[in-house]
């Protein structure tokens, strides 16, 4: 009779518990149960620390039960390192966006003179909170990480200007919450679509003889890095602003 193998079983259960853990993370955010950071750590730290422990063990429970070894358990081995392959496979997915990017989470096409926040400090989940921009040394980091950001200039007054940021923030999904006309500030928030991480918007028209200057920042609640949203943001408002 073969005797089972210990390390074979843990490794499937881990597999198992870590496609819960990237399943379930996202899910419980959706369906309001946990906060969408608490989900993400749960989807990205959960997942990651139990793929990898099921593919090294699985790794491991492949060779404890291979012919010669007379143990039981060799498909237990195979499911929790496929399991931990797939796992690992997502979470590498997930993060790819972010490769080569700086770990910064506030841009802006103006790091010499962002825009400020002007309403967005009285929002839910912003109460306390420091919106001021970071200063130099996230300056130079974008710079190097976003050479195409730069202050956006369309051939349009003032007032047109500002009604077509609207258009384009509430094309784009924004959900818009201050709006000043006359003193050319508009503000908003974007909720993402899995992990509901909510980040603020900021954008300031200034007239330029005829034409009017726009310059936009976007700025994520948590965490230390973006992945490369915000500035992937501002890029999809300036085609949308400066289309014909």
């Amino acid at each position: 009779m073969e005797i089972p193998s210990r390390v074979a079983t843990i490794s499937s259960y881990l597999g198992v518990a870590g496609l819960l853990a990237v399943v379930l993370g996202p899910l419980g955010i959706q369906a309001g149960v946990v906060p969408a950071f608490a989900g993400f750590v749960v989807f990205a730290f959960g997942g990651l620390v139990c793929g990898l422990l099921a593919l090294v063990l699985g790794s491991i429970g492949l060779w404890r039960t291979r012919a010669a070894a007379g143990r039981e358990g060799r498909g237990r081995a195979l499911r929790g390192a496929l399991c931990g392959v797939a796992i690992l496979a997502i979470v590498a997915n997930a993060a790819s966006a972010g490769r080569g990017l700086p770990r910064i989470n506030d841009i802006t096409t103006n790091p010499d003179d962002p825009p400020l926040f002007v309403h967005a400090g009285q929002l839910p989940g912003n109460e306390g909170r420091d919106l001021a921009y970071p200063g130099a040394s996230f300056a130079d980091q974008q710079r190097a990480g976003y050479p195409d950001l730069a202050t956006i200039r369309i051939e349009v007054s003032l007032p047109d200007a500002f009604q077509r940021s609207v258009t384009a923030a509430e094309a784009l999904g924004w959900e818009v919450t201050y709006s000043d006309p006359p003193g050319g500030v508009l503000e908003a928030t974007q909720t993402s679509r899995i992990f509901r991480f909510v980040d603020d918007i900021s954008v300031r028209l200034r007239a330029d003889g005829e034409a009017t200057l726009i310059d936009v920042r976007s700025k994520s609640r948590v965490g230390q890095g973006d992945l490369g949203a915000n500035a992937k943001r501002i890029r999809a408002f300036r085609e949308k602003i400066t289309a014909p």
